[in-house]
């Protein structure tokens, strides 16, 4: 039975099992041994996970290290995570061979050969791998990279337990069988990329792997795989809803299109709900918890996250005093859970990651009586203008209601009066008039201004009979794009920063 596709590639579960048992014993001659760390930078191929579950048989972990990544990223990566070995497919992991002070790269850069068992060589120090034991719970599995909105990325540690747990947690969920089929388009470096694959392969499901994204690739392969479970973070919900063709793609066979990663802008949900037929399943999770809340597969609605996984605590704590609060009382979402991370690396990182055992998600929103989660926004991205909190998420969900914002991110700057202002960064759904150049220093990309004074006015005007007016921009300024992170997260320091740049606001307000 076929239970994975790439391209013409058709792999099953045994042809898998012996191409792991091939990698393993040729990671078993480099001498991998249980405990080790092991870094995997590759292109998005079925070796990736071949390579993953190798690690794993041999009692090892692996680090997670994203292609997109440039030579800095790496070089951090390496440094925090300190891996005795190495293989993939990317040059700059090669090129950095000599810092792991590691005399060989194990290459993917062809299929893994299948090796009859007589062919095996007989690994020193380790039993055979085609002979795979049940991992120890309490030993390290995998380390993935946070985000790294505010900082610089830290690895995260799962432990085989902690894992487990977690794919238990998602197949719960999504009520994911062996008849569904799913197709991963997001990077598998990432946590939903791999938990996704693990938990896949672990129900049965049939799984189909993009080396690349491409939305008329994703929606041709619902129609002609039959898709029944999809993922989307914002920028593939966005792309979905602004699609000219999306009504001539038969999407019928999905159960439903799961949001994750940012909180679901229900404008661009309910167009493609209205468009393709398609219902939502809002999620939350994060790297260091992957799986923290979920809506229920019956009743799902745009409006909040769900509700907590089985499995998982939730609290909302005072964002001064850490206290605990009462349903729907605004905090910081603090999560517990067999499925918790065990730690960051560097372990300077984990004094302020948990309270008490609590893990601190750095996210705010409130629980109310009946256990439904709403995320307002991240903690360190909040706006304090005059002593008030303003959540970004609440005015850009007005903006989203505006049929000329493609996208938008809300910021704050410094501002000797008010302690910061509000400033919205937009894209157009059509042209601009008017190319201003980009500020010196700055990719014209990221950060193409244009001026458009009379829909700033309709912007400011749109926000002005929702909000309160501390919550109103000062300044609306127009961009080719918004830079994100591939979960779909803005990278609101990078607005921020270009925002303080000298002449860069030249929006109207």
């Amino acid at each position: 039975m076929v239970v994975l596709v790439f391209e013409e590639q058709e792999y099953s579960q045994a042809r898998l099992d012996a191409l792991t048992s091939g990698l393993a014993d040729r990671l078993a001659g480099g001498r991998v041994r249980a405990g080790d760390r092991v870094a995997l930078m590759s292109s998005t191929r079925p070796e990736f996970i071949i390579a993953v579950r190798a690690i794993w048989r041999l009692g090892a972990s692996v680090v997670l290290l994203s292609p997109a990544w440039k030579r800095g990223d790496v070089e951090h990566a390496l440094a925090v995570s300190q891996p005795a070995h190495a293989i993939g497919d990317h040059p700059v992991l090669a090129e950095l061979m000599p810092m792991l002070h590691l005399d060989e790269l194990v290459e993917l850069t062809e299929p893994t050969p299948v090796a009859a068992p007589g062919e095996r060589p007989a690994p020193a120090e380790a039993s055979a791998p085609g002979e795979a034991a049940a991992p120890d719970p309490a030993a390290d599995a995998l380390f993935v990279f946070s985000s790294g909105t505010t900082g610089l990325p830290k690895a995260v540690r799962h432990t085989h337990g902690s894992f487990a747990a977690a794919v238990g947690h998602w197949r719960d969920v999504l009520g994911m069988t062996a008849a569904d089929r799913i197709q991963v388009a997001t990077p598998p470096s990432h946590i939903l990329g791999i938990l996704n694959i693990v938990t896949a392969l672990e129900t049965g499901a049939w799984m189909r792997l993009h080396r690349r994204f491409s939305l008329d690739a994703l929606l041709r392969s619902i129609q002609d795989d039959r898709i029944t479970i999809e993922m989307a973070v914002a920028p593939i919900a966005l792309a979905m809803a602004s699609h000219p063709d999306l009504e001539s793609f038969d999407l019928s066979s999905l159960r439903f299109i799961m949001w994750g990663a940012t909180p679901v802008t229900a404008s661009v949900a309910e167009t493609v709900t209205r468009r393709a037929g398609v219902r939502w399943l809002p999620a939350y999770g994060a790297s260091e918890l992957p799986v923290l809340a979920c809506n229920p597969l019956e009743g799902a609605r745009l409006d909040s996250v769900g509700k907590a996984a089985p499995g998982v605590d939730l609290r909302v704590v005072d964002l001064e005093t850490g206290k605990p609060l009462g349903p729907g009382e605004t905090g910081e979402i603090q999560a517990r859970s067999p499925s918790l991370m065990a730690g960051y690396l560097p372990e300077d990182a984990n004094a302020e990651a948990f309270d008490d055992g609590w893990y601190r998600t750095g996210d705010v929103g409130t629980i109310d009586d009946d256990g439904w989660v709403r995320l307002t926004d991240r903690r360190k991205e909040m706006i304090k203008v005059r002593g008030f909190q303003v959540a970004p998420a609440e005015v850009e969900a007005v903006l989203h209601g505006h049929p000329a914002v493609a996208d938008c991110a809300v910021f704050g700057v410094p501002d000797a009066a008010s302690g910061e202002v509000i400033v919205a960064a937009v894209t157009r759904t059509a042209p601009a008039s008017a190319p201003v150049t980009a500020p010196p220093g700055q990719a014209a990309d990221v950060w193409a201004v244009t001026s458009d004074d009379a829909l700033a006015a309709e912007l400011l005007t749109l926000v002005g009979t929702r909000l309160a007016s501390y919550k109103w921009p000062r300044q609306v300024v127009f961009v080719a794009e918004i830079p994100r992170l591939p979960s779909g997260k803005v990278l609101r320091r990078v607005l921020r920063d270009t925002a303080l740049a000298p002449e860069s606001l030249r929006g109207a307000g």
